[in-house]
């Protein structure tokens, strides 16, 4: 018998409808983090991308991994492909990509060979980000292409949140799918006679 999937704990958090007259950091951060918010309800780790280019967007993101059983359907790899797409070149100079984490080492690779302008995202990651957390491809002196960071800042505490959040529900979710089910009648003490 094949069992179904459970049930992702329910987003608490609501998607954000930034006005289309500024369209700055927070503008494209909102999009990112209601690209995570629809992660979350596909049971996906929720972070959310976004590529802008002269103020409008070439693509948009998240997560996938579990879906596609693809380790490499991060939200940043998905909107890179996008964006390329939308303008067909593989270079996306002038483009900003937005995230909700900072990039991991895949990514973190993938911003620089697609020669992105600018990298801006949200929440800082000391253990896997490899745009300033754990370590930065963006100062290795050799590399041929540099990028214009943007690190924290832009909507940090609610793109922490919602991460946070996330994982805390899957880990209760978890704990109680493995604590035993109560039973109507209680066992008898050891030793009983």
């Amino acid at each position: 018998m094949v069992q179904s999937a459970p049930e992702p704990p329910p987003c608490p958090f609501e998607k954000r409808f930034p006005s289309q007259l500024v369209r700055d950091d927070a503008f494209f951060m909102a999009l990112a983090y209601n690209q995570a918010i629809d992660a979350w309800r596909r049971d996906e780790v929720p972070i959310g991308c976004v590529i802008e280019r002269d103020g409008e967007v070439l693509a948009l993101a998240h997560n996938t991994v579990e879906a596609a059983n693809d380790p490499t359907a991060h939200a940043e790899m998905l909107a890179i492909t996008q964006a390329a797409a939308a303008i067909g070149d593989w270079r996306l100079e002038n483009c900003t990509l937005y995230v909700t984490k900072e990039p991991c080492p895949m990514c973190s690779g993938a911003t620089l060979m697609s020669r992105l302008k600018r990298v801006c995202y949200a929440v800082p990651d000391p253990k896997m980000g490899c745009l300033g957390g754990a370590t930065n491809l963006n100062d290795l002196a050799r590399v041929n292409h540099h990028l214009e960071l943007t690190a924290g800042g832009v909507l940090e505490d609610e793109c922490r949140a919602l991460l946070q959040a996330f994982f805390r529900l899957k880990r209760a979710a978890s704990d109680e799918a493995l604590s035993p089910a109560p039973t109507s009648a209680s066992p008898p003490p050891p030793n009983a006679p």
